[in-house]
């Protein structure tokens, strides 16, 4: 995947982050979705596809990540 410019991404939080600072941001970036951690915003990002992360999401709703 080419490089992104994190710069140009409009991140968002979710609304049930909490203000102990452990969050993620996320990113639309045409056909890829990108992750970051909050505390480190010019720190690393994990890109994914459309298709994986739609299943990431409806794990989590399902419960299969719980401990």
């Amino acid at each position: 995947m080419a490089t992104l410019n994190h710069a140009n991404l409009q991140w968002r939080k979710s609304s049930r982050s909490t203000s102990y600072g452990n969050c993620v941001e996320v990113a639309f970036a045409g056909p890829a979705v990108v992750a970051r951690d909050s505390k480190d915003s010019d720190g690393a990002a994990l890109a994914f596809d459309a298709v994986t992360w739609a299943n990431f999401i409806d794990g989590i709703r399902a419960g299969r990540f719980e401990a």
